[in-house]
């Protein structure tokens, strides 16, 4: 490297090769609420979310979809993919028009993450009761029942 600067040509000539102070101000202040939780306790009460949510969709007791993720918890993580056998596009919108945030992936998987850092179990459970209305809702012969 020489002692003159020649910027590239275009929009990479405006790259920076730090990150802005700003918006490193973010990424500390979300290192500093992992580090004071710790990542053990996030761990456990990750495990225990997405065990919670298995077990409440398994008590759907429906064959409207089925569950892909890996049924040991030490092969997944906080998320679950479920696999829609009808309606699983207008499902998911249902879904998102109830104020659930979940991930879409074609062409049937939806996919739930209970994040341990901000979900709590009444989470988990509001999304269950509202999964299982829209099973209700869209299936013709729903076997829906979260009691």
């Amino acid at each position: 490297m020489g002692p003159d600067f020649h910027a590239s040509a275009g929009a990479e000539g405006w790259q920076l090769s730090n990150p802005p102070i700003l918006s490193l101000a973010a990424v500390k202040a979300s290192l500093d609420i992992f580090a004071s939780i710790g990542m053990k306790a996030l761990r456990e009460k990750s495990l225990a979310l997405t065990g919670y949510l298995e077990f409440l969709l398994d008590a759907l007791r429906t064959d409207a979809f089925t569950i892909m993720t890996p049924r040991d918890p030490n092969q997944r993580g906080c998320q679950l993919s479920i696999i829609m056998k009808e309606n699983g596009r207008r499902i998911f919108d249902a879904l998102s028009l109830n104020g659930v945030c979940c991930d879409w992936r074609e062409p049937n998987c939806i996919r739930i993450a209970p994040v341990p850092l901000y979900n709590r179990f009444a989470d988990v459970y509001d999304f269950a009761a509202i999964l299982g209305a829209q099973l209700a809702r869209f299936e013709p012969h729903p076997k829906v029942d979260l009691k």
